[in-house]
């Protein structure tokens, strides 16, 4: 990483304590991406990406802020971009998948709260993480309990709007979204100084798309018999996402699946033959949570698939282009965004059809359910998902982990176990 301490420093920073997470994050990213062999050539724009993520796209966004602009930092899929960029902001990620930050966390909040929540209040209260010193507002939702707390103490210094997602999915809860929609559209219009008009959220809705489209190629290139990329390397393509540019993003993984096609058309594979095709369902894997894909991956298995926020549920299901007037394009925002079938809701069977429906689609051999610890919602819908997976005749291992790595030889063991079963 080039030296951004001045930058950081001006952003009020503890650079000290940072820069214990910088001397370890490339020595893991090292182990356990550099070690592949046979990536595709255009993995080297990732991880650049990785190797700078508290500083290229850190700077890029200050660099906005001293021409006026404004920064929103979201935790979830829920919340529309789309607004965001039609009034000349920039949505960003925030920082949560380490348990560098998962202590900062515990210091104000229970140690049985998820590990996400946990890692992204230590991340801010403790000053290591560019991206929350740089927001000027950041945007929460009602997906979770824990989050719902955890916007209150992330209020108490920068500004926050929570938006209120219905936790049922009746016609009027689609129309609650759009009236939710609506109130955030006057937030971002007042914050910026911006009116967020329907040419502008029109544009907007296309370039949000076209990240959709870009991933939803991507994936569909893991549909191959041949695997052209990793799993790994599509987890953090898709962890990426969240925090760069959307237009760039969108044209460097166009032409990464460009060099995929090449692959896919000269035979070319990342996995020997037979190698058991694996689909990981559950909680998201914020960066830099690699370890089950690592471990999946160096144990005879190949992540084809992830039902997880970081995965199908982030861009499946594009926003109607064809609407033309703000309130169109709202109630098409709300419909397309209504539709990710996450665990907050129910019923919520929806979520079953749709990993029975891509178990299919990618020719999964087995599926293995992932629950972050003390993700209550997840850890309840497992019951119903692998129930309804042997049903279904499809085999999957349930577990629960957290951001240690104290738990990774036991999980290797129950993972090379389940592929050996599928493998008999």
């Amino acid at each position: 990483m080039a030296d951004y301490r001045k930058m950081w420093e001006d952003l009020g920073m503890d650079v000290e304590t940072h820069d214990q997470l910088c001397e370890v994050l490339p020595q893991a990213f090292g182990d356990v991406y550099l070690s592949q062999e046979n990536r595709p050539e255009s993995m080297d724009y990732y991880n650049f990406v990785v190797a700078e993520i508290h500083g290229v796209r850190p700077a890029e966004l200050i660099e906005h802020q001293k021409k006026g602009g404004k920064v929103f930092g979201t935790f979830c899929v829920y919340v529309p971009d789309e607004i965001v960029f039609a009034a000349d902001a920039i949505a960003t990620g925030l920082c949560g998948g380490s348990q560098f930050w998962v202590p900062g966390g515990e210091k104000v909040l229970p140690t049985n709260v998820c590990p996400l929540i946990k890692a992204s209040v230590g991340a801010r209260l403790d000053r290591t993480c560019p991206f929350f010193r740089i927001a000027d507002m950041y945007v929460g939702e009602t997906t979770c309990d824990g989050k719902k707390k955890a916007w209150e103490i992330l209020a108490e210094d920068v500004p926050v709007h929570v938006m209120n997602l219905p936790q049922m999915k009746r016609a009027k809860d689609v129309t609650a979204w759009a009236e939710e929609i609506t109130d955030f559209k006057k937030v971002v219009e007042d914050f910026t100084g911006n009116e967020v008009t329907a040419e502008k959220l029109g544009a907007s809705i296309r370039l949000i798309n076209d990240k959709r489209r870009a991933l939803a190629r991507l994936y569909d290139l893991r549909k191959n018999e041949k695997l052209p990329i990793s799993g790994k390397d599509v987890l953090l393509i898709s962890q990426i996402a969240f925090y760069d540019d959307p237009a760039r993003f969108t044209q460097m993984t166009n032409k990464l699946c460009d060099e995929l096609d090449q692959r896919v058309a000269d035979g070319v594979s990342v996995f020997a033959e037979g190698t058991k095709r694996i689909m990981l369902t559950g909680t998201p894997l914020a960066i830099p949570n690699w370890k089950i894909h690592n471990l999946v991956e160096t144990s005879g298995g190949a992540v084809v698939c992830e039902e997880m926020c970081t995965g199908t549920r982030y861009f499946e299901r594009l926003v109607d282009e064809t609407k033309t007037t703000v309130d169109e394009q709202i109630q098409a925002l709300s419909e397309r965004y209504m539709g990710i079938n996450c665990a907050c809701f129910t019923p919520n069977t929806a979520r079953i059809d749709d990993i029975i429906r891509l178990a299919k689609e990618y020719k999964v051999d087995g599926i293995i359910d992932v629950n972050l610890k003390f993700c209550s919602l997840y850890d309840v819908e497992g019951y119903s998902v692998e129930k309804a997976l042997q049903e279904a005749g499809i085999p999957v291992l349930g577990i629960e982990t957290d951001y240690v790595d104290s738990d990774a030889q036991q999980l290797r063991t129950r993972i090379s176990a389940f592929i050996e079963m599928l493998n008999a």
